[in-house]
Order: C-alpha cells, then sequence, then structure tokens
C-alpha cells in the first residue's frame, strides 16, 4: 500500500540507485540530491541533482475501482499519478558534466522498473509499498517550451538534463467506505396516514 509519503519515497530511491551504481574513481566527490527550484542558485560542485518539475494525473487509468485489503475492508479508490523529473548533472567543467549525464542515464535505463525492495528503505515509513509494488521509471520527451519555464528560475546556472517519468504511482487511501449491512426485509409505508 503506498501511502501519500509514497512521492518522497520514489524520489529518494531513485537517488539511491544512482548512488550506489556511482563508479566512484571518476566522480569521487559526486553527491546526488533531490532539489527545489531555491537549490539551482547555489548548485553543487559535482553530482546529481533530481527535480521533481511536476505532477499529473496518470493518462492510463483515471477512475480505479475502490481499494480491497486483503482482510476484505474497502478503501476510497487510489489516486494515480505520474512523477516527471529532471535528472542534472553537476560538475566542475563541462567534459566531466557530460561524461556524468552519460553514465546516469545509462544506469536509470539499466534499470526501468523499480520494485518494492528499492522503494522500501530505510525512513520514517519502512514498509510504504507492498511486495508486489513496482513502478515504472522511463525517460520522456519534453518540450522545449517547459525546458524554458524551469530555466527560467536560474538563468546563470542552466544545465544539460535529462527528462524522466515515473508513471502510474498509486497512492492509496486509508478511509474506509462505509458499508451497511445487506437489507433483510422491506417495510413499505403506502396508505399509511402520517401525523
Amino acid at each position: 500500500m503506498a501511502g501519500a509519503y509514497a512521492v518522497a519515497a520514489v524520489g529518494k530511491a531513485i537517488l539511491t540507485l544512482l548512488e550506489s551504481a556511482c563508479p566512484r574513481t571518476e566522480f569521487t566527490s559526486a553527491d546526488f540530491e533531490l532539489y527545489q527550484a531555491k537549490n539551482f542558485l547555489q548548485p553543487m560542485e559535482e553530482g546529481i541533482a533530481l527535480y521533481l518539475h511536476r505532477v499529473t494525473p496518470a493518462n492510463n487509468i483515471r477512475n480505479l475501482p475502490p481499494r480491497i485489503a486483503p482482510d476484505g475492508t474497502r478503501y476510497r479508490p487510489s489516486l494515480p499519478i505520474d512523477l516527471h523529473y529532471l535528472l542534472i548533472p553537476y560538475a566542475r567543467d563541462a567534459f566531466k558534466q557530460q561524461r556524468l549525464l552519460g553514465w546516469a542515464m545509462r544506469a536509470m535505463e539499466d534499470i526501468t522498473i523499480l520494485n518494492s525492495g528499492l522503494l522500501n528503505q530505510p525512513g520514517p515509513e519502512p514498509d510504504l509499498f507492498s511486495d508486489a509494488e513496482a513502478i515504472d521509471v522511463i525517460m520522456e520527451t519534453f518540450p522545449i517550451q517547459d525546458i524554458g519555464s524551469i530555466w527560467e528560475v536560474a538563468k546563470p546556472n542552466i544545465q544539460p538534463a535529462a527528462p524522466y517519468v515515473v508513471r502510474m504511482l498509486l497512492l492509496d487511501s486509508t478511509i474506509e467506505i462505509a458499508e451497511g449491512a445487506p437489507v433483510q426485509t422491506r417495510v413499505f409505508g403506502m396508505g399509511e396516514a402520517r401525523p
């Protein structure tokens, strides 16, 4: 059951994956961080920034049925969303930056499905995703207008970036659907006088 905190867990899992695969012989001081817009004004020296720039409803399916727990409890339907990230490399020179970008893109392509073992990293919610849950991470095309809007915040620090999308992340509800007991008898008050 991926709850509301799954959005943060996905970003952290992607960075953990990249950090564990990083060739430290070449990128010795590489950092791996989640970025907000304010971080572009004073970026890191070397490493990979993961910037969540947009969240959209999942295009595949919009109206899911109620979620049924293993014990039969029915919950409000999950919210299917897509997370849109920019993977941004930083380095002291363009050559090393482009090598870092190429390596990171290849590492992302090698593991395009993140399973619950990776998603459930140590954190405030250690079992946020069930054993059967997994998400897709794929490179996406990105309109030039969107790139301009994103980098408007950090004009002097524009960097090359690779766009990725996490598809069909389900945010599960914890609100139970109240169900009444089955109807046993019907009583019609036809012909009865009302006070």
